[in-house]
């Protein structure tokens, strides 16, 4: 069976997406699990640190072990999403040791997100975890460029930031990044946001975002690797399916998911249907939005 440094490579060469959903309840785990089988697609279950500090995921060891109960590796596999350096509060972190930890318990591929520091030190913290990652063959995920939303304060407009190009990935900067930093996939900016993770905007809908679709061909030119959409919920499916065309493989899927489960469990009380919900929202993603169902053979085996 295929590792995912393969998949990834096979994606971004047949120009098929891999949805990567965050999890920031421990419960969702399941139905997606369940939802990614039953669309017979591969895609991952990542977790983030927001979503231990912020919500109910507590952490890599938790979202491990409620993960390996409902394991299928042939259809989905496990992903460290968002470990900062810097986090959305401006706190440093102690980055190192979340991911050795993450390695240790069998997430299959990892991220760090330096994208609040200079280039020069988003480089050496990459290249740390690069070094870190790969003596076991765990490939890296990084982050250049602002992919705005998680921050506390309220965002300007969107298309302001879209037309100005606010936080957007620099082509030569995202070259010379890749060739020092030793990532394996990397997380651009080309227009999408991300869902609030507080506040009262974390239960409002999403801006419906786009890509510049022109912009992102030239960052994969200049890397010669996978790229990783952060923020995919909202944005615009002619876009998306666009964007898989010129360089995207993994696209983060968090909001989508999130409000379905939160929205059913307010309304009803009940883990079950809230699950029902999460299980019911996943196969949309899958078949109606990325149409991705039935191609799971087409990256695994």
């Amino acid at each position: 069976m295929r590792n995912m440094s393969s998949i990834m490579k096979l994606a971004n060469q047949q120009g098929i997406i891999i949805p990567a959903f965050n999890v920031p309840y421990l419960p969702m785990i399941e139905p997606v699990i369940r939802a990614i089988v039953d669309m017979d697609s591969f895609c991952l279950i990542e977790s983030a640190r927001p979503e231990w500090i912020k919500f109910e995921a507590k952490g890599p060891r938790f979202v491990q072990e409620e993960f390996a109960k409902w394991a299928k590796p042939e259809y989905v596999r496990l992903h460290l999403d968002h470990v900062p350096v810097i986090d959305e509060d401006h706190e440093t972190v102690d980055y190192l040791p979340i991911i050795q930890e993450a390695i240790d318990v069998g997430f299959e591929s990892v991220m760090v997100d330096g994208s609040r520091l200079s280039l020069a030190d988003n480089i050496e913290a990459t290249r740390k975890v690069a070094e870190l990652a790969h003596k076991t063959g765990v490939p890296v995920e990084a982050e250049l460029g602002a992919v705005l939303g998680h921050e506390a304060g309220p965002l300007p407009p969107y298309e302001e930031l879209f037309e100005s190009g606010k936080g957007f990935t620099d082509v030569g900067e995202a070259e010379r990044f890749v060739r020092e930093s030793g990532c394996d996939w990397l997380s651009v900016a080309v227009g999408s946001i991300h869902g609030a993770i507080s506040g009262a905007a974390k239960d409002q809908k999403k801006v419906e975002a786009r890509i510049n679709l022109d912009h992102l061909q030239k960052l994969h030119q200049a890397t010669g690797i996978p790229l990783v959409l952060h923020g995919g919920s909202g944005v615009q499916k002619e876009y998306v399916l666009a964007a898989t065309k010129k360089g995207i493989s993994k696209i983060n899927i968090g909001t989508e998911i999130r409000h379905a489960y939160e929205q059913a469990l307010k309304d009803t009380g009940s883990v079950p249907k809230a699950q029902d919900a999460t299980y019911d929202r996943t196969c949309w993603v899958i078949r109606d939005y990325f149409g991705i169902n039935g191609k799971r053979a087409l990256l695994v085996d």
